[in-house]
């Protein structure tokens, strides 16, 4: 079937199969606001469905029903989650309505904007894209923006504005990413993960250049100038590109850290200086994701005093070293770090952050991410002084190769890291209180739902 052809000057009947999980209804309250009739179902009400009844969805709950689809609907939505034999999606086919993946809507939504921004990479997506929100902020540029996490600056998700800039996260699994056509396409970095849906580093490789190449002529391609081959990337893209990161064409020099791990840093253009930043939430790679962001403004022809303004304004996104509060006097942090690299880099980090020891709870997120990064993922541990294993987080997935969280930890038992495995919570919080001391520093970690670990310690 032809794709489907948004246009925000001829408004229609749009309904979401799903429509209160944290993108697609984001993508609904877009549209709700730019005068479309949006429907759709959920299971249950949820503050994202009350919101969006009250920019006038009409939401039905008590899941997918055939009956839902009505014959005024123009187009239906849908994501990877929904199988070919959901009742909705079965009623629509025999319709026959115009169908659209959640990821094909995002792009026909970006086509609408002079100025599109898509921020990609294996890790680093939201922080970066926060990062930009900030700034495009900053300038008044009164921009409509899409994130994968809550931001208390947006007041949540997603920020509906009039001016002519899009910001969104695009996302490399399934290969969703390739139905945008940005202005401006960030590659922060190219790792192995999604290993569930990629074959291998190799096919991510070629769907990150892929991406690359669908950049609108004459766009830019911001791109990290440490990615090994990065040039195989880059491809036959023929608008700007600019590199961030050391060595790179936007880079950062004499950098320093405050009392709590904070960097400042002077920030240059190649050899031109464009003033210094001092950032406020921690770590190394946060200055690698502020090149990324002060680069693509650059690009856009944002001036460095409201790409510095936006910058020191922010102070974090939900779950990104974010400070929960005492437990024993010990300073209780969570964070989303799921990969390898982000572990590592949470960590590095922690370094420049005040403790004595530093404990860690690690939840792995999926099986066939823990089975294919084991030795990664003990090694990127091996940077705190006790980590304790939590049960992996399954996800959309089925353990068919009896993997475990204990499997990580029985490779670090060949390091001096204190390492062991303890499969519930209640385990995990009453051996936390009995040994966090005043001064040590504790990071709850992963994607899943050892989020809940902090609450209960600091309560």
């Amino acid at each position: 079937m032809e794709r489907y052809t948004l246009d925000f000057n001829k408004p229609v009947h749009i309904f979401f199969i799903g429509i209160g999980g944290i993108s697609m209804s984001g993508l609904a309250k877009v549209l709700a606001d730019r005068g479309f009739q949006v429907s759709g179902s959920d299971n249950h009400e949820t503050e994202l469905t009350k919101m969006l009844e009250q920019h006038g969805a009409k939401v039905f709950y008590g899941g997918q029903k055939a009956e839902n689809i009505t014959d005024d609907i123009d187009v239906v939505v849908y994501t990877a989650a929904i199988h070919p034999d959901n009742p909705e999606y079965v009623s629509s086919v025999e319709k026959k309505i115009p169908m659209m993946t959640r990821a094909e809507l995002l792009g026909e939504l970006m086509e609408n904007y002079k100025h599109s921004i898509a921020v990609s990479g294996t890790h680093g997506k939201t922080t970066t894209t926060s990062m930009l929100s900030y700034i495009l902020m900053a300038a008044n540029t009164d921009p409509t923006i899409s994130l994968g996490g809550m931001l208390a600056h947006i007041g949540g998700n997603i920020r509906v504005g009039r001016g002519q800039t899009f910001l969104t996260e695009a996302c490399e699994y399934t290969n969703s990413f390739l139905e945008l056509k940005p202005l401006v396409g960030i590659i922060l970095n190219v790792e192995a993960d999604h290993l569930d849906f990629f074959k291998d580093l190799d096919d991510i490789r070629l769907s990150f250049r892929r991406f690359a190449s669908g950049i609108k002529e004459g766009g830019t391609l911001v791109i990290n100038h440490s990615i090994q081959d990065k040039e195989y990337i880059i491809g036959d893209f023929k608008g700007t590109v600019i590199t961030f990161g050391e060595d790179g064409d936007m880079h950062a020099r004499n950098i320093a850290y405050d009392a709590l791990g904070n960097p400042g840093f002077e920030v240059y253009y190649k050899d031109e200086k464009l003033g210094d930043v001092q950032l406020l939430v921690p770590g190394k790679h946060n200055v690698d994701n502020a090149l990324a962001a002060i680069a693509t403004a650059y690009s856009i022809g944002i001036d460095f005093a409201a790409i510095k303004q936006g910058l020191v304004s922010y102070s974090g996104v939900d779950r990104r070293f974010q400070y929960k509060g005492k437990c024993n006097g010990a300073t209780v942090i969570d964070d989303y770090a799921h990969h390898p690299q982000e572990i590592e880099a949470t960590l590095n980090a922690a370094k420049h952050y005040p403790h004595k020891k530093l404990y860690v709870v690690f939840q792995p997120h999926t099986y066939s991410r823990t089975i294919a990064l084991l030795p990664e993922f003990a090694k990127a541990l091996e940077n705190a002084d006790v980590v304790i294993l939590a049960k992996i987080y399954a996800a959309r997935e089925v353990n068919t190769t009896g993997v475990s969280a204990e499997d990580i930890s029985k490779l670090m038992n060949q390091s001096k890291v204190t390492s062991f495995y303890l499969p519930t919570f209640e385990e995990i919080v009453d051996y936390l209180r009995s040994h966090l001391e005043e001064g040590d520093l504790c990071i709850t970690m992963g994607a899943g739902n050892v989020t809940d670990i902090g609450p209960k310690l600091v309560k």
